[in-house]
């Protein structure tokens, strides 16, 4: 998969130091992914919850954050909308994100 962008996930680990080694794995993760339709992901990752218009919501780092990304099946493109805290993630829509 391609992944757009990483810069979300260094600014966010700049802020938060202790995401970085779990969002550096997801992101080797999928780009290594090829994911065709979403049991795809659920085979890799069992967590992750699916909502409207093709946004996919995971838990990283035990939980402990948020990562959302619209994912393009079609294109094999993996576009991250949203890193944050469960508290950062209760402020926002996830389908419009």
């Amino acid at each position: 998969m391609r992944v757009i962008s990483r810069k979300k996930l260094r600014e966010f680990w700049e802020r938060h130091p202790d995401a970085r080694s779990s969002l550096e794995s997801w992101f080797e993760d999928v780009k290594q992914a090829d994911w065709g339709k979403p049991d795809d992901i659920k085979t890799v990752y069992r967590n992750a919850s699916f909502t409207a218009r093709n946004r996919v919501v995971f838990n990283i780092k035990g939980n402990q954050y948020r990562l959302i990304v619209l994912v393009q099946y079609t294109y094999r493109l993996v576009y991250i909308r949203f890193v944050g805290t469960h508290q950062e993630y209760d402020k926002i829509d996830v389908k419009t994100i």
